[in-house]
This record gives C-alpha cells, structure tokens and sequence, in this order.
C-alpha cells in the first residue's frame, strides 16, 4: 500500500507528479485476484486518501485564479496544475476505475458510486484528457473577460456588479442611464466572446467525437450522472413552467408596473422598490454580513451555526466584489482539509444576503458529509447540491429581522421575504430559457457554433418564457444575453439543477412551516446521504418529491403566491 504518502494538505499542495505518480503506482499494482472485502476496503480508503489531496489542489488553485483573476502567479499555478498534474492524474484514476470495476467486488455503501463509476469509464478516453485541460482554461479566459467589464459612474470606476444598487434608485431616468452604460460595456465583448464560444464548440465537438457518442449532450448526460431523468424530462419541465407558472410571472409584472405608474416595466425597472421605498441595504460591509448571517444560521440550527463559525474563524470567506475578481459565487470544497470555501460579491444589497444563505448551504453540505469514509460516497448529485443550497434561503427566512440577529425591522424583512419569493417564482421561466437554449445548442451544433443563430434562437426562447418586461429598442442586448450567463459557456447543460433543486426546496420549507425543526432535521438527514442514493431517495429524505410534474409545480406555486399575499397584508 502507499504509507509514505503524505496525509496533510501542506505536505502534499507542492508535489511534482513525478512525486505523485509513486502513490498512484502502488495503489494500481495492488493484487485483486482472491482479494478479500476488507482489504479492497483498506484499497479504497488508500485511494479516497490521494483522490482527496489532488481534489484539494485543483480547488485552491482554481479559486487564486478567481479572486484575482490579474494575479499572474495564480493564473501560472492553475495553468501548472492543468498541463502537468491533472492529466496524468487522470490516466491513473481511470486505471483504478477499471480494476475496482473488474474485480467484481461490491463493498457495502458503493453501489451508487459503482454505477457512477460505470459511466465515468464508458465516456473516458485518454486523448480527452488535454481537451479538458483546454476547456478548463477557456473558462478561466471567459472570467477574465466578463470581470474586467467596467464603467466609469459619477467620477468612479465600477464593475458591473457595483453598479447593481443603482438599479434600486427611485429615479427612472437614472437607472436607464446605468442600465444602458452596463449593456454597452457588455456588448464591446461581444465579438470577444463570440469568438471564445467558437472555440467551446470546437473543442466539445471534438470531445463528443472521441467518446464515440453521438453528440454532446450525450456525453453531458453521463459525465453529470443523470441516471434518473431525461432530455425528454426536461423539455416536460419547461412544459410545466410555461403552463403554470409563466402566466403568474406575468402577474407579477403586471402588478409592479401598475405599481410603478408606468406604460409598460422596462430591464430598469425590476429592481427598484415599486412604492418608491428606499432600496433595503441590510450591511454596510462583510463584516457585517457575515456576521448577521451567523445570527441566521445559528437560529436554523446550532450545528450548522458551528461550521460557519468555523468557516469565518479560518478565512474561508471571501465576499466582496472588487475589480479583477471573477464573476459569480460558488462553494467549493476542501475536502483533505474537511472545509468549505464560499466566493461571492457582495455589493451591500439583499441579493448579497441570499447568495450567502445560498452558498452556506453547500458549505453545510460539505460538513455533513465528512463522517463517510470514501470519497466516492462524499460527491451528492448536484440537482441535490442545490437543494442543499436553495432550501437553506427558505429555512434562513424566518430570522432576517433584527429581533432575531438579523438584517431588518419587521416589515423590511416581511418586505425582503416577498421578493426572494417573488424572484424565485420568476427564476423557474429564465431557467427554462436557459436549458432548453442549451438542448438546442447541443442538439444543433453546426447551427449553435454561429453567435448569429445562437443570438436568434435565445430572442425566441426569451419570448416564449419571459412575458411581461418590455425589451423594444433592445433587441441587440437581449438577443445576447447567453453571453452574460457564466453556465452556458462554463458548465454546459448544469442549469437544470436549479430550478428542480428550487422545487424541492419548496417542498422543505412547506414542511417548516409546520415543524422547523423537524423539517431541518429532514434535511440534514438528506444532507449526510452525500452520493449514496439516487435523485428520489435523497428528495424524500429530506422531506419533498423529485417531481417534473405540473401538480407538484402549481402546490409549490401557490404556497409561495399565498405566502407573499399573507406578508403585504401583514
């Protein structure tokens, strides 16, 4: 076995491959003919041990390329880990795939990972492996891109993302002005991106081809490990959004523009407090977001109180927006050092405090599951991931005011819970946009590798699902809006997730309703399963049904519709 392999993250962060390559050597000549259960157990646990390491590497790399993406060290030591590191890496990983396949052997707890590890190797091909090093820095390229967009406003330099609080400002005219800036600032990387696209296309068009499939999609649909839903589902889930929740979206709008005393709502418009209220800016600094949110989380439940505080004892947070910084927010996960990394960029508005509930829950989720011994048990599918994440926004809502250690007075937080509610329920139709682009895009790919065929296709999906905000005189802006989604360029077809995971968080909160700490309990139950069941199974444990069904859809709709009308009143 490999007793000489480093077991901290520190000892192991600088390896050269030719130091790392002896542990993967050892572990692959390891003899399987008449091995016994226990011994390919003490197999796997050697094998969890390095995967873990490596795992760790990749994700402290990746995120120095991110918080600074002008650092050109980082960038150096990212683009060091995908040339020399992870393509080896993974010719060795698919070797020890094959053998636990091959011997037969079945230790209690893998059958799912078995599975997984099934289609992990029908799809490998060794000559793939530098066109995903290659996909990996295209996507650092994109970042770099879209996080050096700026604006000069009022005498200062702004990333887009500052910019945002100005779209709450009571001035129309003022928020026209910024929203215009901001579009004209996207629409000069235009070509940029466009030609980046290009070379995404190229390169999954070649991977599809290595993998003998018939097409990307194909190869997606394995690599993500959906085995309990198909293309065909989902197109049954933008079905049930555009019957059931499209014409309450149009509500929703109808009811801010009468609100707004205006002819028709505008891109400006949907930010800005409809009864001319000052926008909520529920902190002043990080400090003091993460601070409240510790409050919330404490109030959810005590443990998960704890592994925050572990997480903001241990500089596991980095929060604010800047520029140079990547687009987004994330958690990742450092699992040789059982921790959890978030990444966002807060502005000082609520969106900030929901993306942290948001990104906390993953975080939880990286907790939970450290007391499972392999790695390939630890890794939940991630339409799961995201109710990890979506549901903790609903179970954090109940202690945003002040007398609970929160942000708000009671009506602010009443007033901040009706527009989580109200964005979620308008999330489900722009998700649908973005799926179902991405199945055209992969379903017609000589067509999806013109921007022009792309940029048509995503006015007619936008058109189809999100009715109710007047795009005339912004055709050119809309029309691209694919180029401003991170997923679609990044992480191909991983949008779905969302909007399942939202459905199923739904499901957790209907149930806290009726008992919080039951229903927490639930989901931290779902939560310790990581990979160890299917989509169904982890749905149920945590309280809610996997479901692409327009009845499932209308219950969750409703509860949230009543919801909000219950909080205006009060």
């Amino acid at each position: 076995m490999i007793s000489s392999m480093p077991m901290e993250y520190q000892q192991f962060k600088d390896l050269e491959w030719e130091q790392i390559a002896p542990f993967y050597r050892d572990l692959v000549s390891y003899p399987m003919a008449g091995a016994s259960l226990s011994s390919v157990q003490g197999l796997l646990s050697e094998w969890s041990a390095l995967k873990i390491l490596l795992e760790e590497r990749y994700w402290r790399c990746y995120v120095a390329s991110t918080v600074d993406t002008t650092d050109a060290q980082a960038q150096k030591d990212y683009a060091h880990f995908l040339d020399e590191i992870y393509p080896p890496s993974q010719v060795e990983e698919q070797k020890l795939k094959t053998k636990l396949l091959e011997s037969g052997l079945q230790p209690p707890g893998l059958e799912v990972a078995l599975q997984n590890l099934r289609w992990e190797a029908e799809i490998y091909r060794e000559k793939n492996i530098p066109l995903l090093s290659e996909e990996f820095k295209l996507s650092t390229e994109y970042d770099r891109v879209v996080g050096a967009q700026t604006i000069v406003w009022e005498g200062k330099e702004l990333t887009l993302t500052q910019l945002q609080p100005v779209y709450q400002r009571p001035e129309r005219e003022v928020r026209e002005d910024a929203w215009r800036m901001a579009a004209r600032s996207g629409l000069e990387d235009r070509q940029t991106l466009n030609e980046l696209w290009g070379r995404f296309m190229q390169l999954r068009l070649q991977i599809t081809h290595n993998a003998g499939l018939p097409g990307f999609r194909d190869y997606t649909w394995k690599k993500l490990l959906r085995f309990d839903y198909s293309p065909q589902d989902c197109r049954r889930f933008h079905n049930a959004i555009e019957q059931v929740v499209v014409p309450v979206a149009q509500q929703i709008y109808e009811k801010r523009r009468k609100r707004l005393g205006v002819q028709s709502v505008r891109p400006w418009d949907l930010e800005v407090d409809p009864f001319n209220r000052p926008a909520l800016r529920p902190f002043h600094d990080v400090q003091q977001l993460e601070s409240k949110t510790a409050n919330i989380f404490q109030r959810v439940d005590p443990q998960l109180g704890q592994y925050f505080h572990t997480m903001r004892q241990e500089s596991l947070l980095d929060l604010d927006n800047r520029k140079g910084k990547a687009p987004g927010a994330y958690c990742v996960t450092y699992r040789s050092s059982q921790r959890a990394f978030i990444f966002a960029n807060s502005v000082g508005m609520h969106d900030d405090v929901q993306t942290l509930l948001h990104e906390g829950g993953h975080a939880f989720h990286v907790f939970e599951t450290n007391h499972l011994p392999y790695h390939l048990q630890m890794i939940p599918p991630m339409e799961f991931a995201e109710v990890a994440s979506t549901a903790m926004e609903f179970l954090g809502a109940p202690y945003l005011a002040e007398d609970q250690g929160g942000f708000y007075s009671q009506a602010d937080a009443a007033r901040a819970r009706i527009e989580h509610l109200e964005r979620l329920i308008l999330f489900w139709p722009y998700m649908a946009v973005v799926d179902a682009f991405q199945h055209w895009v992969y379903e017609n790919p000589s067509l999806a590798s013109d921007p022009q065929h792309c940029d048509q296709t995503w006015s007619e999906l936008w058109h189809r699902f999100m009715l109710g905000v007047d795009w005339s005189g912004l055709e050119d802006e809309m029309a691209t809006g694919w180029q401003r989604k991170l997923h679609i360029f990044e992480v191909p077809f991983y949008y779905i997730e969302y909007g399942l995971a939202q459905l199923g968080a739904v499901q957790v909160w209907r149930n806290a309703l009726q008992d919080q700490a039951q229903a927490v309990a639930a989901y931290r139950q779902g939560l310790a399963l990581g990979g160890m069941a299917r989509l169904p199974a982890l749905f149920a444990a945590a309280g809610g049904e996997f479901s692409f069904e327009p009845r499932v859809l209308q219950e969750a709709v409703e509860l949230m519709m009543t919801t909000i009308e219950q909080l205006e009143q009060a």
